[in-house]
């Protein structure tokens, strides 16, 4: 997936979960921050952020803050981003035989992010992006999600109907040497995560080409459940 008008800025403050001060040009700016998470390692005075002209150009806000450097890794923090990689990514052959990939498909109590089919099978997947990154390994959540576990048993619950199923999580930069759950933070996510790998939900982790401009689907990455 690619932006249109991307410009780097410098950031200075974040009031709200919604919005950031930047330094752009020489001036200050408000712009809308396209993750609502804590984002407390990235976001820190002085990083050099990067921004995305909004569609809209009548809107209050007339910056997206799309990505950040962490010292020498460039990092998405784009929320809506995950799902268009991984469904250019599935479309364009990740899931082999594919004849039907539909989003926001509701089954049971919860929407999933993609209902697919094949000739032999069909499935859901929910997907999940990652932005935090300690000493080279990728943890989620950042911050406690119900919503998250909610969605692991509704998985599980989809596998013993016989769809096949799978979380995926997007690392929204690269290199990472390994993905696993972030039991500190949330220990009731890392152990529904497990309990779905061992039920039959699939548990898959890919890294992200990173550029200002665009983000990629790219490797995947060794799992620590």
């Amino acid at each position: 997936m690619r932006y249109a008008q991307v410009v780097p800025a410098r950031f200075l403050a974040r009031p709200n979960r919604f919005i950031a001060q930047v330094e752009l040009a020489g001036r200050e700016e408000t712009v809308h921050v396209k993750n609502t998470g804590r984002c407390r390692e990235l976001l820190v005075p002085g990083a050099t952020v990067y921004l995305a002209a909004a569609e809209n150009p009548a809107r209050r806000t007339r910056y997206d803050l799309i990505a950040v450097e962490k010292g020498p890794r460039l990092i998405n923090m784009d929320a809506q981003a995950p799902n268009r990689v991984f469904g250019e990514w599935a479309a364009g052959g990740g899931l082999p035989g594919l004849t039907l990939l539909r989003p926001e498909t509701t089954w049971g109590s919860s929407r999933f992010d993609f209902y697919w089919e094949s000739a032999r099978e069909r499935g859901f997947v929910e997907v999940k992006g990652v932005t935090l990154e300690v000493d080279g390994g990728a943890y989620f959540p950042d911050a406690p999600t119900q919503r998250g576990v909610k969605h692991l048993h509704e998985l599980i619950r989809a596998r013993e109907a016989g769809y096949r199923a799978a979380v995926c999580f997007v690392i929204q930069t690269r290199p990472v040497d390994f993905f696993a759950p972030n039991d500190a933070t949330h220990p009731q996510f890392g152990q529904a995560l497990r309990e779905a790998a061992e039920a039959g939900v699939e548990v898959w982790a890919y890294d992200c080409a990173v550029a200002p401009d665009r983000l990629t689907l790219g490797d995947a990455v060794p799992l620590r459940l």
